[in-house]
């Protein structure tokens, strides 16, 4: 409730946000452990040995969006740190010797927690943050997918280490690992992760109720907080608000109408969020999805190890052209959309490198016109505000163009 009424979820967002953070900074205060954690790792451990757990990617991006990154950027490369690798790293090492940011403060962590299913790059940061600050490192290697299925060697493979994690965290922790509980947490995990796909989802919907550029703050919430109710009452209350919106056929803007749909391919540029969202939307452009909500779909069968392996090794960061192109492919059908807005991102060379050749087979299968804009997600010198207008007009004349062709049949 907020002054009698109850929360809307973009509200409940805002207080759930400050709540995360400042539950870390008074759990160091009061010598309880905090974790550094991945955004795709297998959380459920976390939770059920109530670690206080944060998330660098989601501080990186607050600290991006709140244009503070060069301060941190700078002093990494002054550092020795290379411009050419993933700025979230830059931010996120040059954050561990500043110890404060005007976006948020986050506590130094007793605890890292990696798994490399979003990129090998988190491998190295995340070892030079445990060999810098001389704590514990906890490393899940989850293989990529060459082949187009999770092979199930690998799955074994990946169910071994969170056996191994299990034992890691009770050394580190010196207590017994409750697996009533982490069955509980599981549970809950599985149904969050169920109402944000459903909530994203009502953007399929014409219009869609969703504006896109609201899901990428409200999915720093299914990063860190999939594994409790909070995040569980979040999506649900999201996924209503969704629901009503679209049964009542409003569009995701007040003051424009949906003219085109569009799929973002990439991570948001941060620094330039207003920017981005503002030159879609004065050409009547929504973005209605990306392949983030796949991502944290993260679904498994309760007090399943092997299938939680499996469902964390499956998101599309750590998937081959094929399979990457087929969900592309859907995404276009799925939530009838006009283009294709991809992102490529300096930071990501993991999308980056592929990015074109995805772009060639979705146009080739589909037909529906994309544009490709040089950015990146917290590093504010990679992106140029001309160029992006540009290349989304030359969206916008792809697209009439096919609807005009459509249109005399």
């Amino acid at each position: 409730m907020m002054d009698g009424k109850p929360m809307t979820s973009k509200e409940m967002l805002n207080h759930l946000v400050a709540k995360h953070y400042e539950g870390a900074l008074q759990a160091k205060k009061e010598g309880r452990p905090v974790v550094w954690a991945t955004s795709i790792c297998p959380q459920e451990l976390l939770e059920t040995m109530d670690l206080t757990t944060v998330y660098p990617e989601n501080h990186a991006a607050a600290i991006g969006a709140r244009k503070e990154a060069l301060t941190f950027i700078e002093h990494s490369e002054a550092e020795g740190y290379s411009a050419d690798i993933c700025s979230y790293a830059r931010v996120n090492m040059g954050y561990a010797d500043i110890q404060h940011a005007e976006a948020q403060d986050i506590p130094l962590p007793d605890l890292i927690f990696c798994c490399s299913n979003i990129c090998n790059t988190v491998i190295k940061w995340y070892e030079n943050l445990a060999k810098k600050l001389n704590i514990p490192l906890i490393m899940f290697d989850m293989p990529f997918n060459h082949t187009y299925e999770v092979p199930e060697h690998s799955v074994k493979y990946m169910r071994g280490q969170i056996e191994y994690a299990i034992k890691q965290l009770e050394d580190f922790t010196k207590k017994k690992f409750d697996y009533d509980k982490f069955g509980q947490v599981m549970e809950l995990s599985n149904a969050t992760c169920e109402w944000w796909k459903k909530a994203t989802d009502w953007a399929k919907v014409k219009p869609s109720p969703l504006n896109g550029f609201d899901m990428f703050n409200y999915m720093a919430m299914i990063v860190c907080m999939r594994g409790n109710e909070d995040g569980h009452k979040l999506f649900k209350l999201w996924h209503d608000e969704m629901e009503a919106k679209a049964k009542a056929g409003k569009g995701p803007w007040n003051s424009a109408d949906e003219k085109y749909r569009v799929i973002w391919d990439g991570i948001a540029c941060w620094p330039h969020l207003a920017v981005t969202f503002k030159t879609l939307k004065k050409y009547g452009i929504n973005m209605v999805t990306s392949t983030y909500p796949e991502s944290w779909n993260v679904r498994y069968e309760t007090n399943d190890l092997s299938g939680m392996a499996k469902a964390y090794a499956s998101n599309y960061a750590n998937r081959n052209l094929d399979y990457d192109t087929n969900n592309m492919k859907a995404l276009v059908e799925d939530f009838s959309v006009d283009g294709i807005v991809y992102h490529s991102n300096r930071s990501c060379k993991l999308m980056d490198f592929r990015q074109y050749e995805v772009q060639r087979r979705v146009a080739e299968a589909t037909g529906v016109p994309s544009v490709v804009f040089d950015g990146d997600q917290t590093d504010p010198r990679n992106f140029s505000e001309a160029q992006y207008e540009t290349r989304i007009q030359a969206l916008v004349e792809m697209m009439e163009k096919n609807k005009e062709a459509k249109r005399r049949g």
